[in-house]
Parts: C-alpha cells; structure tokens; sequence
C-alpha cells in the first residue's frame, strides 16, 4: 500500500482505534439491558471513579456539544450566565447549542492564549444581586485549551477558589484532557478533583474512540436527576454497551494517557522541525497536540494542495496543525519538509 500524506486539520479525523473497534465487536454478542443497565457500563464507571480517585457521579453522552450544553443546562437557571474565554468552543463551534439548551447568556474573556485569569472575574461579580442583568453562575475553562495550551493544577485551583467564594460552578470542557494529563505528566485526580473542578465534560472521541463523551459530576449530589436532562436532551442512547465498551477499551492499561502521549510528542517534533525556518513564527506554546503557526500566505496555498490543515486566522495567515494518536513520525517529517519547501518557494 502506497503511504499517502496524513491530514493535520483535526484528531476527529484520525480512525477508530483498532482496540476500541474490537471492543465493540466484543460486546456484539447476544442481548445486554439497554440504556445503561448492563455490566458494561458498570465497568465503565468504575473506571471513572478510579481516575478521579472518588465517588464520582458519571453519564455516558453521545457528542461533546451534547455534554457541554446538557451539563450546563442541569447546574443553571435561564437568567444565569455562564463567563469562558472568548476562544471557546461553546462560543465559536457549537452553534448556539449552549445559549439555546441552557437558555444562558454567555460572557466571553479576552485570551491570547485561550486561558481565562482569576483576575479578570471580579469585575463581573459587580452585576451580581442586579435584576436587570444575567446572574454569573458557572466559569467555563477548557482542558488542554483551544489554542492547545494547557491549565496547570494551581491555575484551575485559584479559578475554582474565587468560583466557589463567589457561589459559582466550575465547568471544564475536557475534549481534550487526555492531551493535557499527558502533557502535564500528572493522574486526573490531580488535574480535576483536587483542583476544585465541579462538572467535567470528557472527551474519548478525539482520543481513538467512535463516539464516547462523558458527564462527570465530581460531587455527586450536583448529578442529582441528571438522568431526566441527558434524556430531555436527546442524548440518552439506548445500546449503552457500545458507547461503554469503548471507555473500557481506552481505559484498559491506559490506551488513552498512550494515545495522547503519542500525538503530543508528534506535535512538538513538528514544532521542533519548523522552529528555525526563515518566515515561519510560531504563535503559542506547544503544550498538547496542536502547532499554531504564522506562515506566508502563499506558503498556505502550496501546503492545502497537498495536506488538509485549518487557516486558524486569516488576517495574519496563522494556521493550525493538529496531530493525533495514529500520526508517525514519518508523517511529520514529510510535513516538515514539505512546509519547508513551500516557504523557500515563496
């Protein structure tokens, strides 16, 4: 088979990790009670709780929109707002769902680097008791960022200090936690629950798996009645199995902190490959699997005909490169040597 160039647009498009594929086939045996009542799913949870080093409260959840708008919708009111960077994907790639599931109004953060700072939440508390605005409710932070940065434990702790002395939740997006605990090289007890996280949407489907997000509810009295939500919002499945067996898969001797592992050290070998090429600037630190980079517009165009990559902002030719768990290193040093030659060319 001849090797035909990797796409560097998303890790949504990578395939289906071959162990979670058979994972699945493995369950596609006989009958199993549906929405969630079967040993599967049990397994599954016992997987969570033993991450998260408690009793966690866990939903099974079909998309990662779905796990945001429905866990957000469950811990607000309508006349609440919820406060993220303005770099969020609950702003920019979830097309309303959040504002139109949880009826919120959402308050977007300035975010060079797509990370929220306590310092800027006290200035918001000042609309608080005032019944002609939104009541902030919930900070929203994402894990590792959407500008492929990445949280450290003190930072979430000091954004969760001032939340829970202001009687607000602390929501982390984590489509990408995966990336981030590997990055940071420390268990997601340390990251989420110690931290002070309250309600953690997490991510598998970037990771290797089919389709397998997760609600978790860190204290899980906040999960009370979260069942009656995820079913109101269209995303209880009934063949729970398979959506578990693919937890199960990532989970069994950390196939998910490998895959991360993996597609991160690819992304920094190909910043490390770019780094001192005339014309190219790269734009933020590359903490997970994701290379944001400045390069000339004509050097973009060369590079589209042969690879599949995103034009981050066009306004100043910034892109973004995403590697994931099934990226060689052959992958990248072609696309390095490909980026080179298109810059040269310009």
């Amino acid at each position: 088979m001849n090797h035909s160039p990797k796409s560097f647009a998303s890790d949504n498009n990578a395939p289906v990790h071959k162990r979670v594929l058979q994972a699945i086939s493995d369950v596609n045996q006989g009958d199993a009670t549906s929405y969630g009542d079967d040993v599967y799913t049990l397994e599954t949870e016992q997987h969570f709780k033993a991450l998260f080093g408690k009793d966690v409260k866990v939903f099974l959840m079909l998309t990662g929109t779905g796990a945001n708008a429905t866990s957000l919708a469950h811990i607000t009111q309508p006349y609440h707002a919820i406060v993220s960077a303005e770099t969020a994907h609950l702003e920019n790639d979830e097309c309303g769902a959040p504002e139109k599931i949880t009826s919120c109004k959402l308050i977007t953060l300035p975010a060079p680097d797509a990370k929220i700072r306590p310092e800027q939440l006290p200035p918001l508390m000042e609309s608080r008791g005032f019944q002609h605005h939104a009541q902030p409710k919930v900070v929203s932070i994402t894990q590792s960022t959407e500008l492929g940065t990445v949280y450290k434990p003190g930072e979430i702790k000091q954004i969760a200090s001032f939340a829970h002395d202001n009687d607000l939740y602390l929501h982390m997006d984590g489509a990408r936690i995966a990336n981030a605990a590997a990055s940071l090289d420390i268990s997601l007890a340390e990251m989420v629950t110690y931290t002070g996280v309250d309600v953690l949407s997490f991510g598998a489907t970037k990771n290797g798996a089919m389709a397998a997000e997760a609600v978790v509810f860190l204290e899980p009295s906040l999960g009370q009645h979260f069942e009656y939500t995820r079913k109101q919002n269209m995303q209880l499945t009934s063949k729970m199995r398979y959506v578990s067996a693919q937890f199960n898969a990532l989970f069994t001797n950390d196939l998910w902190l490998h895959n991360a592992r993996h597609a991160n050290a690819m992304a920094k070998r190909l910043a490390e490959g770019i780094q001192d090429i005339n014309n190219i600037t790269i734009t933020q630190p590359v903490e997970s699997n994701a290379v944001f980079a400045r390069l000339p517009l004509a050097a973009i165009e060369k590079l589209q005909r042969q690879y599949s990559f995103y034009v981050w902002d066009k306004s100043n030719n910034e892109v973004r490169w995403m590697t994931a768990y099934h990226t060689t290193i052959q992958d990248v040093d072609e696309f390095i040597a490909a980026i080179k030659d298109a810059v040269q060319q310009v």
